[in-house]
C-alpha cells in the first residue's frame, strides 16, 4: 500500500511530458494576460511600441511616396516590403510584455495594411489545364554545371525556355543539352530562347546598354503566334555611400517598356531577370503593362533570388493577353537564381 500511495504520488506531481509542456504554456499565456483587468497604465504604457507600430503601417501603406531622391529609398524598401511585416508578430509581443492596450490596438493596423498587400499571396491559386508551359532561369555566368543546369530546367516540361547570363563558352554547352528536347532556339548576346515551336522575326532588344541582353522572337505555337521577350535588366547594389545603386536599371526598363509597348502582336510573354520586383515603381514601364503569372496563378510569394536563402521575386514571367493557370519556383540548379515556370491558356489566336 505504501509503495502504490507513493508511486500514485509521484505520477500526480510529476505527470506526462506534454502535460507539463502544457502546464508551462498555460503559466507562460497566464503571466502574459495577468494584470490588464482594472489597471488604467495599460492605455500609458507601450506608447513606444504603438508609435512604431504605427510608423509601419505607414510605411507599408505609402511605400509608393517613400522618395528614391536619397539612394533609391523607396525602390529598395519595395523590394523587401513583404519582409516588412515580420516586425508585425515582434510588436505584438512587445504589447503584451509591456501589458499595453494602446500598443495592441495600433499593432491591428499594419497587420491589416500587410494583409491587404501580400494576404492574397498566402492562398494557393493554381489551376489545371492550358496550352503552353514557360520556364524561365538566369543560369549564373559562374555555374559549375551548365550541362546539368539545362537537363534540369528541360525536365520541367515547359515548351519555351529563356535562359540569361549566358557566356560564350557555356553556349556551347546548352545547346548540346537542350537540342534533343527543342527543336528552335537563338541566342542574342548573353540571352538565349528554346523552344519546341518554330522561330520567327528574332532579333536583339537594345536596352541601352551596349551590349546585347534582351531579345524578342515569335513563337508559332499550336494555337497561333505570340511575341516572346526574354531580358536580364543591370544588376543593382547596396552600397553605404550611394544606397540602392539602380539607376542603369531602371534606365533599361524603361526601353524595354518601350519596345514592349510598340509590339504589333496582341499576345505577349516577357521571361527574364528583371533585377527587380513587382513592387518596384521603377519597373512601371514593364510591369504596367503586364500581369505577373505568380501574383494571379501562383502559390505563395514565389521567391527565386538568393538560391540559398530566396527572399526576392526578381525572375519574372509576365504576360500580356495571355492567362496565366499556374505558377511555381522550380528545384535549385547550379546557379544563384532558382528556375521559375508557368502554365498558361492562349484564349485567341494571333496571327
Amino acid at each position: 500500500m505504501a509503495q502504490q500511495a507513493y508511486m500514485t504520488e509521484t505520477d500526480d506531481n510529476g505527470g506526462s511530458g506534454p502535460e507539463r509542456r502544457g502546464d508551462r504554456l498555460r503559466r507562460l499565456i497566464g503571466r502574459l494576460t495577468s494584470g490588464w483587468r482594472g489597471d488604467p497604465r495599460i492605455w500609458r504604457r507601450g506608447l513606444v511600441v504603438a508609435g512604431l507600430a504605427l510608423l509601419l503601417a505607414l510605411v507599408m501603406l505609402l511605400h509608393s511616396r517613400i522618395p528614391n531622391r536619397f539612394g533609391n529609398l523607396g525602390s529598395l524598401t519595395e523590394t523587401f516590403l513583404p519582409w516588412i511585416g515580420l516586425l508585425i508578430p515582434l510588436f505584438l509581443l512587445l504589447a503584451l510584455v509591456r501589458k499595453s492596450a494602446s500598443a495592441l490596438i495600433a499593432v491591428v493596423l499594419p497587420a491589416v495594411v500587410w494583409l491587404n498587400l501580400f494576404g492574397g499571396l498566402l492562398s494557393d491559386k493554381t489551376g489545371s489545364g492550358g496550352d503552353l508551359t514557360v520556364a524561365t532561369h538566369n543560369v549564373n555566368a559562374d555555374n559549375p554545371d551548365p550541362s546539368g543546369t539545362a537537363r534540369d530546367v528541360a525536365a520541367s516540361g515547359a515548351d519555351v525556355v529563356a535562359l540569361e547570363e549566358l557566356t560564350a563558352s557555356a553556349v556551347p554547352v546548352y545547346e548540346k543539352a537542350l537540342a534533343a528536347t527543342y527543336k528552335y532556339h537563338s541566342v542574342q548576346g548573353t540571352v538565349g530562347l528554346w523552344s519546341r515551336y518554330p522561330l520567327s522575326a528574332v532579333k536583339p532588344v537594345d536596352i541601352k546598354l551596349g551590349w546585347t541582353r534582351a531579345m524578342r522572337a515569335t513563337v508559332a505555337t499550336p494555337e497561333g503566334k505570340v511575341a516572346f521577350y526574354v531580358a536580364h535588366l543591370p544588376s543593382v547594389r547596396v552600397k553605404l555611400q550611394a544606397g540602392f545603386t539602380a539607376r542603369q536599371r531602371d534606365k533599361s526598363a524603361d526601353a524595354l517598356g518601350e519596345a514592349i509597348a510598340d509590339e504589333p502582336l496582341s499576345r505577349v510573354i516577357l521571361l527574364g531577370d528583371l533585377n527587380g520586383t513587382m513592387n518596384d515603381r521603377s519597373l512601371n514601364a514593364v510591369t504596367s503593362q503586364l500581369r505577373s503569372t505568380q501574383g494571379a496563378a501562383g502559390d505563395g510569394f514565389g521567391f527565386s533570388w538568393p538560391a540559398s536563402f530566396p527572399m526576392a521575386r526578381i525572375d519574372q514571367i509576365l504576360v500580356k493577353d495571355v492567362e496565366p493557370l499556374t505558377s511555381w519556383t522550380l528545384p535549385r540548379t547550379g546557379s544563384d537564381h532558382l528556375p521559375i515556370a508557368a502554365r498558361v491558356k492562349l484564349p485567341t489566336s494571333d496571327e
